[in-house]
């Protein structure tokens, strides 16, 4: 089971909207990209669009039909599939000429890839040898994967019109995976946000999970994981039953768009070196464990050991690091997320908001308290989104409608679970907060706490509808985008051509501010987190919270000494830039001298 990159490179999951059709856009020219699949209402419209934009019959799939959310997922990833099969039995036809999309899909591999040499050599060949050589191009061309995310936090259960829970199956991530299981992609579904046991045992249900007798598995387990350890444990959950992790994607816990998952101070530098010290540990551990119960189980066992992929995003924004990344931690593929959303060829940004995005500061991008999930939420201050939610407060309607309900946990006030950024929990917690007693000031602090949660199922989703002129369903225009702190370095719209030759090493798409490498800029982004958890705790720091911020700060201190004994294996950097991270790393080491210590 091999699974084939003509690019080092893929585009993470981005919202809702932002890549829901990327597939549709690259993955013709040999890049992965993934597809967020839970807002099934957002897929059933990307369905209708694409089928009459290109003419294909379409029925819609209403919220009355059986196992209606599943069916809809179904339905457009076959119709992704579809359309990338077609467009690439197009691409592979067309004759080499300037402007033919078949010159494109070589022209932006890299200088190393060995398709990429054979095409060098066409073009300086001729008569029968350049006739040969291009069908050896033509046998050579794949396309990209069409992998699918499913958060494994968004797991509400659902109600019959009646308001009867359905059973469990029904469930949205669920109910998510199955459309997934049950549509016509051979890719990956990439799980996020930790281990969900109901969840992961759920693949045990579909047979394209498992490998058949040659040891190919139609429907592959992608995991997002921020150390070692968590790869362990999900691995080994998984092998258990027979199931294969293809690939642990390393996800850096701040240096993200979207959630931020913050580690204990685990820096991504020391968490690629273990993977990379144990990755024959991990494969050979988890084969034994998942032949193991594939022979108990009476199916057909991998014959070979599987390729296990190891692959890392979050930050990273020059050629010279992918390459360090590639080549001293083996890492398989590097995700390149935030900057893609200058590139309206990829993704769905709306024209109001990529001219805001373009022209960006970086104190314009902050970590929030936006999101329902209580987790640190990546976001942007000049959103519309953001314009929305401070002219409700000013109106005395803080919160939103709440239409989707994806993120519906909070039993507080209700029986049946709502959204805590929705208005109905929001206007219940302001009565409670404003009868409690408490000073005028504290309550307003509280008060704010409260309204910073913003609707994230309709925000993340509106971009696609005002860029595409798709009538909103609920007819919402605010957007919602959550780029990662690394964008703040890119300004200006790109092409495709632009955006991969930037990762490449053939151009520089940097702006002019000042950008420290990759290592530097993460451990800042901890030290901050760090220094505002610590303050918002010292005047009540439990002996559990100070032993926690201290191994926090302890693991910080040991990335410091990891990546200084690490300068000199990092050849392609200029010493002017060695000289700049010792420097900013005994100034991030001083501050974390004068934090709390045991």
């Amino acid at each position: 089971m091999s699974i084939s990159r003509v690019h080092p490179f893929h585009i993470p999951v981005m919202g809702l909207s932002f890549t829901v059709d990327t597939p549709v856009k690259v993955a013709r020219f040999g890049i992965s990209s993934v597809v967020s699949v839970i807002e099934d209402e957002l897929v059933e419209k990307m369905r209708k669009y694409y089928c009459e934009s290109l003419q294909l019959p379409y029925k819609h799939i209403t919220k009355t039909e059986h196992d209606y959310r599943a069916k809809r997922i179904t339905e457009y990833l076959n119709l992704l599939d579809l359309i990338v099969k077609n467009q690439l039995a197009i691409l592979k036809n067309e004759r080499f000429e300037e402007g033919a999309e078949i010159v494109k899909y070589f022209e932006l591999l890299p200088e190393n890839a060995p398709l990429k040499q054979v095409y060098l050599k066409m073009k300086l060949s001729s008569g029968y040898v350049k006739q040969k050589l291009q069908e050896e191009l033509r046998a050579g061309i794949v396309s990209g994967d069409i992998d699918v995310n499913i958060m494994t936090k968004v797991d509400k259960t659902n109600y019959t019109p009646t308001g009867e829970p359905l059973s469990v199956e029904f469930n949205d991530a669920l109910a998510a995976l199955r459309g997934f299981a049950q549509s016509n992609v051979s890719s990956s579904v990439v799980f996020s946000a930790g281990l969900n046991p109901r969840l992961y045992s759920y693949c045990e249900t579909f047979n394209d999970f498992f490998p058949d007798k040659n040891g190919a598995v139609k429907k592959r387990i992608t995991i997002k994981v921020s150390d070692y350890r968590s790869a362990l444990i999900q691995g080994k959950f998984l092998a258990k039953k027979g199931l294969w992790v293809s690939e642990f994607r390393i996800e850096s816990g701040l240096n993200c768009g979207g959630h931020a998952f913050a580690t204990d101070g685990l820096l991504l530098g020391p968490v690629m070196e273990e993977f990379k010290a144990k990755r024959e540990e991990l494969t050979n551990t988890l084969f034994e464990l998942c032949n193991q119960t594939l022979k108990e189980k009476g199916r057909d066992a991998f014959p070979y050991v599987p390729k296990l992929s190891i692959t890392v995003q979050g930050g990273v924004g020059t050629f010279n690091e992918q390459q360090f990344f590639l080549s001293y931690y083996k890492m398989d593929s590097i995700g390149w997320g935030s900057p893609f959303l200058l590139v309206p060829e990829v993704t769905n940004v709306d024209y109001a908001t990529l001219s805001e995005l373009a022209t960006a500061k970086p104190d314009d991008y902050y970590l929030s308290d936006a999101s329902p999930l209580g987790v640190p939420f990546n976001n942007f201050k000049k959103s519309s989104s953001e314009v929305q939610r401070k002219a409700r407060i000013e109106k005395h309607r803080a919160g939103s409608p709440c239409y989707l309900k994806f993120l519906s946990f909070n039993t507080e006030f209700t029986e049946k679970p709502i959204c805590v950024a929705s208005r109905e929990y929001q206007n219940l917690k302001i009565k409670q907060l404003k009868t409690s007693g408490a000073d005028e000031k504290t309550v307003q602090r509280e008060i704010d706490l409260v309204t910073e949660k913003d609707c994230l199922c309709e925000g993340l989703s509106t971009s696609v509808f005002i860029e595409k002129h798709i009538p909103h369903p609920h007819k919402l225009a605010a957007v919602t985008i959550c780029p990662g702190p690394n964008l703040a370095y890119f300004s200006g719209v790109f092409t495709l051509v632009q955006m991969a030759g930037h990762i490449y090493g053939r151009g520089n798409l940097l702006n002019s501010v000042p950008r420290s490498h990759v290592f530097v800029n993460e451990l800042r982004l901890y030290v901050d987190y760090l220094k505002r958890e610590i303050s918002k705790n010292i005047l009540a720091l439990s002996s559990k919270k100070e032993e926690y911020f201290n191994t926090f700060r302890s693991n910080l201190l040991s990335g410091i000494n990891y990546y200084i004994s690490l300068l000199d294996k990092m050849q392609l950097e200029k010493e002017s830039l060695i000289n700049q991270m010792k420097t900013e790393f005994a100034e991030l080491e001083q501050q974390l001298a004068g934090m709390i210590t045991a």
